[in-house]
């Protein structure tokens, strides 16, 4: 039975009681608060495991007390989000401060339990760098792109230098970059770089550490670490890495000068080309990272692999899931070759997935294809836009891409393509929305009127 301790903030008696019980009988240890300040109070007395925290309360929003805890840099457990209200805007600024996840009033047993599960798991994940007992796939498909994609990978994992990866996300980039590991036969870990710390206001304690605990440049020891979403990362954090790669050394706060022993693997969501053109990505860490660059396609600029993803999804999550195996069928194989896959891999996994936990038995027809992606929308969405059902399968930062992508070319169309039109019906400012566009692979030229 675990003892992981969570902190529960709301300010409905009913409710904070009710969540008590649950996580009690789950054998958590629950301690709870009625408003932010009695919330304060709790937080620095016993440091909680997780804390599930309301946006509404009387004195404080959660928002402004997540951002309040992660602005001290005292926020080192992972973060739930509870709301009856909430909206696109509340869940990208909650992401944008570290928040794990959000869980919809009126509660779901099953949803809370799983989200309380997995954060808590994120959470100790995200304390020590995870070991590389894994299975590392080499990337999958024999279009030309990625052939290409692997023998480019292999010459780069036989040299030391840090590699850097590009592509949208859901291609896989995390993968790719275990699977570099392994080719390089590098007998250290594989660690993964927790990409709220990173983006948040003590990334310079997480990697360098402090006088009583190594950062995570010096924990990796000789083995690989890969660190995600590059375009997140403030200045001074990349400048920060950039000298490290430089000198081959890095300096943390009580422990003098260190030699850099691991080997750095960056992953960067959208391309090079963007990153640089919009400055995401300091000139000096651009540098020292582009020796060795490798892109991941986008899964709809390679439809000719999709057979081979999906039937490589069928056998593992077939005996992940502990269901029976379903054949798919030829049509129905066809049928995703032509959907477009703005979530890439990641969506085609997620929906293989519902096909093969929700579906019947037997073969897998076109119709239940048809079906299951005529629920995650279409291109002709209706004027009162929400996000697609298929995307509450993806993370949080993907389902609003999935979002973005999706409400912005409905309003491009409406504007007959023209992108001027567009920043007036969408209230941005032109430039911005240039690189929001770019960034998302909208074409304004090929949506057009039609």
């Amino acid at each position: 039975m675990t003892q992981a301790s969570i902190l529960v903030v709301d300010d409905e008696q009913d409710i904070r009681a009710l969540v008590c019980e649950i996580l009690e009988d789950e054998g958590y240890r629950v301690s709870s608060a009625r408003d932010g300040e009695s919330a304060r109070q709790a937080f620095s007395a016993n440091p909680p495991d997780l804390v599930l925290l309301d946006i509404w309360m009387p004195d404080i929003d959660g928002i402004s007390l997540l951002k309040e805890w992660s602005d001290s840099g005292r926020l080192n457990c992972p973060v739930v989000m509870i709301s009856g209200h909430g909206t696109l805007e509340t869940a990208v600024e909650a992401t944008r401060l570290g928040a794990h996840d959000f869980v919809q009033k009126p509660l779901s047993l099953a949803k809370l339990l799983a989200t309380v599960k997995q954060a808590l798991s994120a959470g100790a994940a995200a304390q020590q760098p995870p070991s590389t007992a894994r299975s590392a796939r080499a990337p999958l498909g024999n279009s030309p792109d990625m052939q290409l994609l692997r023998r480019a990978g292999q010459q780069a994992a036989a040299s030391s230098g840090a590699i850097l990866i590009s592509g949208e996300h859901g291609t896989g980039k995390e993968a790719l970059a275990a699977w570099l590991h392994d080719q390089s036969g590098n007998t250290g870990g594989f660690h993964v770089l927790d990409r709220t710390r990173l983006a948040g206001s003590d990334a310079e304690v997480y990697l360098l550490g402090k006088e009583q605990s190594e950062g995570a440049l010096g924990a990796a020891g000789a083995g690989t670490l890969y660190l995600p979403e590059l375009q997140d990362l403030a200045p001074d954090t990349q400048k920060l890495i950039a000298a490290a790669l430089e000198s081959g050394r890095f300096t943390a706060s009580g422990h003098g000068s260190q030699p850099l022993a691991c080997r750095l693997i960056v992953g960067l969501s959208g391309t090079v080309e963007q990153a640089t053109e919009d400055a995401q990505v300091t000139p000096a860490l651009m540098l020292q990272l582009g020796g060795l660059p490798l892109h991941l396609p986008a899964l709809r600029d390679r439809p000719q692999d999709i057979p081979e993803l999906a039937n490589h999804y069928l056998e593992r999550l077939s005996a992940d899931e502990g269901t029976a195996y379903r054949h798919i069928a030829t049509a129905a194989l066809n049928r995703l070759r032509n959907h477009d896959w703005p979530g890439n891999e990641r969506e085609l996994e997620n929906l293989i997935k519902r096909l093969l936990v929700l579906g019947a038995e037997g073969e897998i027809s076109v119709d239940e294809v048809d079906e299951l992606l005529r629920q995650g929308g279409s291109d002709a969405i209706p004027a009162g836009v929400t996000v697609r059902p298929s995307s509450f399968d993806l993370p949080l930062r993907e389902a609003r891409e999935a979002f973005e992508r999706d409400y912005l070319t409905y309003q491009l169309r409406k504007a007959g393509g023209s992108v001027g039109k567009l920043a007036t019906a969408v209230g941005m400012e032109r430039t911005h929305l240039y690189r929001k566009l770019r960034s998302l692979g909208i074409d304004p030229k090929k949506v057009g009127g039609g």
